[in-house]
């Protein structure tokens, strides 16, 4: 049987919905037309992030507990409206010389990826063309370690950066860990911000032996924090701030107040946790976009 299609105006532009009340996230009954609504509520917030910046979509379309895949091509069906990018992809498992990216610059074009059932959206730390304008680390904890070591090791981090003149901005992964972004000036291509972040988190790991681990094998993270500074390699990705994560419930890559992280580290409430699609709404509607301020640019990295 066809699937029923519901033709709607976005913008000025007519897509076709389908199987709205399919269920993405079983254990939570979240369907794809709360993934899409959700997607359209928050693309206030969301769309600043992903502007500019060519796309990596995780999709679902049996939901989180189907099969999924990553993508980075277009799609075969892509609207003419859609921007998409040419750009060179070295290294490309199935031999490309380029991959033609989807850039989500409009609510058309996130809702039109909603319907695909692309859950997960990840961005470079570059827009196309550009040197990066944002140092991400990723902290992942090693159990039994969790979200309240990884508040610690934020903190931690935020001072050290300062120190340098960087700022950096807090949210989680969605799933276990967390992550810093810091916006940066945009003009040192992306290895000079990964021997940057690789030498702090060093740095950090030298000074904080029982708690940090900047290298890369798990036999060593058991308990710790691995700050994960090869983020900022050219060829990977970040979970992009308000995106939905393929978790049992509707979780979201959260930003959060710094008042929230120092409060996590000592296990107090209100502790850093994972916030499902309706608590991210609800924040955003309180604090706006916590995020905002690496929109803004900030300082060249030192030497």
């Amino acid at each position: 049987m066809p699937a029923e299609r519901f033709p709607v105006n976005v913008q000025g532009r007519t897509l076709e919905l389908s199987n709205l009340d399919k269920v993405l996230y079983p254990a939570a009954g979240f369907t794809k037309g709360e993934v899409v609504d959700y997607y359209t509520r928050v693309a206030p917030v969301l769309l600043p992030h992903l502007a500019g910046r060519a796309l990596t979509r995780i999709r679902y379309p049996n939901g989180v507990e189907g099969g999924s895949f990553f993508e980075k091509n277009r799609p075969a069906s892509t609207p003419d409206w859609v921007r998409v990018e040419t750009l060179p992809a070295p290294g490309s498992t199935k031999g490309r010389d380029t991959i033609d990216y989807v850039v989500a610059d409009d609510l058309p074009t996130l809702v039109w990826l909603a319907n695909l059932a692309a859950l997960e959206l990840h961005t470079p730390q570059w827009k196309i063309g550009e040197h990066p304008d944002m140092l991400v680390v990723d902290l992942d904890p090693g159990p039994p370690a969790g979200l309240g070591e990884c508040c610690a090791v934020a903190v931690l981090m935020r001072d050290r950066l300062a120190d340098d003149g960087i700022d950096c901005y807090p949210k989680t992964s969605g799933k276990k860990g967390m992550q810093l972004c810091c916006p940066i000036a945009g003009t040192q291509p992306a290895d000079v911000v990964s021997d940057y972040a690789k030498r702090i988190a060093r740095e950090l790991e030298g000074e904080h032996p029982k708690l940090v681990v900047s290298k890369m094998a798990k036999n060593l993270r058991p308990r710790k924090v691995f700050i994960d500074w090869s983020q900022n390699n050219a060829a990977k990705t970040t979970v992009a701030p308000y995106s939905l994560r393929a978790q049992p419930a509707p979780s979201v890559s959260t930003p959060l107040t710094w008042d929230e992280v120092e409060a996590g580290t000592g296990g107090r409430r209100p502790a850093v946790r994972t916030f499902t699609a309706a608590e991210v709404l609800d924040r955003v509607e309180e604090y706006g976009d916590l995020l905002a301020p690496l929109l803004d640019g900030g300082p060249e990295l030192p030497g």
